[in-house]
């Protein structure tokens, strides 16, 4: 029986390190989560509510329409990722769930490849992206409570 508890205990304790060692690499994931696990969420916002938030923070603004841009890129590179593979995989193989599965995966590489130019493009290494969308969600969090 005090085997049982000492096992437990040691389970317990190796399951404690892990989430904590896991927590500190995602850290960067508590920024979201006040607006990730609310009781009531946020309403969606539109593009012109983006564009007030640009013009009115001098400093957030700037990064956060870069990293706006940003996402052109991926979209594009997710685009003729997802058509080219699937288009030599049913060329070679006229296999449907081959082309299926090689256009999910153009889709997935395209998308990272995009992210990466853009980010040497746009010189997003130079920008706080994470802070600007952070800033972004907690002004449109007062908004939201002013207008209710």
């Amino acid at each position: 029986m005090a085997d049982d508890s000492s096992s437990q205990s040691f389970f317990r304790r190796h399951w404690e390190e892990y989430k904590e060692f896991w927590g500190e690499r995602f850290s960067f994931l508590d920024n979201f989560s006040r607006f990730v696990n609310r009781d009531k969420p946020l309403p969606s916002w539109s593009a012109s509510d983006v564009e007030e938030f640009i013009a009115s923070d001098p400093v957030h603004g700037p990064t956060l329409k870069t990293a706006r841009e940003a996402v052109n890129y991926g979209l594009t590179g997710s685009v003729i990722g997802a058509v080219s593979t699937a288009g030599v995989a049913w060329k070679y193989s006229r296999s449907l769930h081959g082309a299926g599965l090689s256009f999910v995966a153009g889709g997935i590489f395209g998308w990272t490849f995009g992210q990466e130019i853009a980010g040497h493009t746009l010189q997003l290494y130079r920008l706080d992206t994470l802070t600007a969308q952070t800033k972004f969600l907690e002004w449109w969090e007062i908004k939201c409570e002013r207008s209710s």
